[in-house]
């Protein structure tokens, strides 16, 4: 067994190293930079509009939270569950992780990543929405691979090419739930409960194998009805206890700031190779992390956004860039200045001041030294609601992905190995839990990016007549779906609405 999982790392590390290598890097970078600039700048130029539209309009507007029709779900269903997905380990050991090998300057570069990435991921959801049909359920399905194949497979000698990616995005995604949905997250909890409650590993797989059983097989509508509950009760909670740890050291802070900045560009160091060693290492892990958190560019959350009952992509983009900026500017944030304002990491030179220390624990050391065992506990509870409400969301991405390959029909088989998996990952050795997951979203991200950069154009056409019609108030026909016959429908549904 030892043999096959020393076999498994090292395969995974060459495959990781280019995934994760700096040229997937920068095209993750300059997909959002120029997503930014042809949209100019949307998730500043128009802040007012997508934040009324989005979290300013739930208790406004009841169709944003709930939805009429039995095969679809709302738009903050939708969110709810792609935050379930997102805010998980990765804003918590993530930001640790990437602290603790990047040093303080990576929150800065993880701060730049989601600037860009709110329009990477609202990029996604407009060409979700765009792109999106019905399963013979009456379901909408959407995400990478329907755009990858009728968007730049309808391009001129592009229709093997937008075929095979495709059908590659799925079997990652499928691999993927397996992995960020599924390993880390069940591992994450059951080391969790072990070290803070001294509870079996294999007891915490067999009962959340059990719970998650019961509500993943039930499909989406249950998924949902846990996630709108859950996942505001649980971003919550954990917000008031960061704060509050801010707020006991807010003397500090000027200190926080100062070394962020001078970790991001290398000014507490001294020569010229420790600096650009300590620059390079601070941008990557910032990347890194910063994706495995928010996951723009992966192509994941889509596939739920795709499920919403809303008839404009533009609408479901910004719901998009406000997931990236409650999962990363708020929540990674605050776990961030939490930690680095706990003395933990010595500010001066950006190392850990305990040399060694499990970064899977530096969020609950911070806790335990502002409430004491308390602290620690309320991390374990933490952990336990993220990461079980991630893999969730993730059984429905990988359920998605493998319709996509096999059918509606065969999406049963999908759920039920999903749950079996969840014991394997509460017993599994945590490294490689996590190594395994780093390299699943990259091969998720690149078919992906190819995508979004390939339909740019596409992206570009359809928010200028959402500006045109909404902002602008022009008389010009909606741009709703690149499906003539969803187009015609869609097109009813907004005359009906108004």
């Amino acid at each position: 067994m030892q043999n096959f999982l020393d076999a498994v790392t090292t395969a995974n590390n060459a495959v990781n190293s280019v995934v994760w290598g700096w040229p997937a890097l920068i095209l993750l970078a300059v997909v959002g930079v120029l997503m930014t600039i042809l949209t100019k700048v949307f998730q500043l130029s128009h802040l007012k509009h997508w934040w009324s539209n989005t979290i300013g309009a739930i208790f406004k507007n009841k169709h944003i939270t709930k939805s009429p029709e039995d095969k679809q779900i709302s738009q903050f269903q939708s969110l709810c569950t792609a935050l379930a997905a997102t805010v998980g380990t990765g804003n918590i050991a993530g930001v640790a992780s990437a602290i603790a090998i990047g040093g303080p300057g990576a929150v800065f570069w993880m701060w730049i990543m989601a600037f860009f990435g709110m329009m990477t991921n609202f990029s996604e959801n407009v060409l979700g929405i765009l792109y999106r049909i019905r399963n013979n359920e009456g379901e909408w399905c959407g995400g990478a691979m329907y755009y990858l194949r009728d968007g730049l497979g309808s391009k001129k000698g592009m229709k093997h090419v937008g075929a095979i990616l495709a059908v590659l995005f799925s079997i990652f995604c499928v691999i993927a739930s397996f992995g960020i949905g599924n390993m880390t997250q069940i591992n994450t909890i059951a080391t969790n409960m072990n070290s803070s409650f001294s509870v079996p590993t294999f007891v915490t797989g067999i009962v959340l194998m059990i719970v998650a059983g019961l509500i993943i097989i039930g499909g989406l509508k249950r998924i949902v009805a846990v996630t709108e509950k859950l996942v505001p009760f649980m971003v919550i909670l954990y917000l008031l206890g960061t704060v509050a740890i801010c707020v006991i050291h807010i003397g500090k802070f000027g200190d926080v700031f100062g070394a962020i900045f001078r970790g991001a560009f290398g000014l507490e160091a001294a020569g010229g190779g420790i600096v650009g060693y300590g620059v390079m290492l601070a941008i990557q892990m910032g990347m890194k992390r910063g994706v495995f958190s928010n996951e723009a560019g992966l192509g994941s959350s889509v596939m739920v956004h795709s499920n919403s009952n809303v008839k404009e992509p533009v609408m479901q983009g910004m719901w998009g860039i406000f997931e990236v900026f409650a999962d990363t500017i708020v929540v990674c944030t605050l776990t961030a200045f939490a930690l680095l304002s706990s003395g933990l990491v010595d500010l001066e030179t950006g190392k850990l001041v305990q040399e060694g220390a499990e970064t899977g624990s530096l969020v609950a050391q911070a806790f335990g030294q502002a409430f004491g065992s308390f602290g620690s506990y309320f991390v374990a509870i933490a952990l336990l609601l993220f990461a079980f409400s991630t893999c969730l969301g993730w059984s429905h991405y990988g359920s998605k992905g493998f319709e996509f390959l096999f059918g509606t029909k065969a999406t049963l088989v999908y759920k039920i190995l999903f749950v079996v998996a969840i014991f394997g990952g509460a017993t599994m050795g945590e490294n490689l839990a996590w190594e395994l997951s780093d390299t699943f979203n990259g091969l998720m991200m690149l078919p992906n990016l190819i995508g979004v950069l390939a339909l740019s154009p596409v992206v570009y056409l359809c928010v200028k007549n959402y500006v045109d019609r909404r902002i602008r108030k022009l008389d010009v026909k909606p741009m709703l779906s690149m499906h003539p016959d969803i187009q015609k429908e869609q097109e009813q549904g907004l005359k009906n609405e108004k």
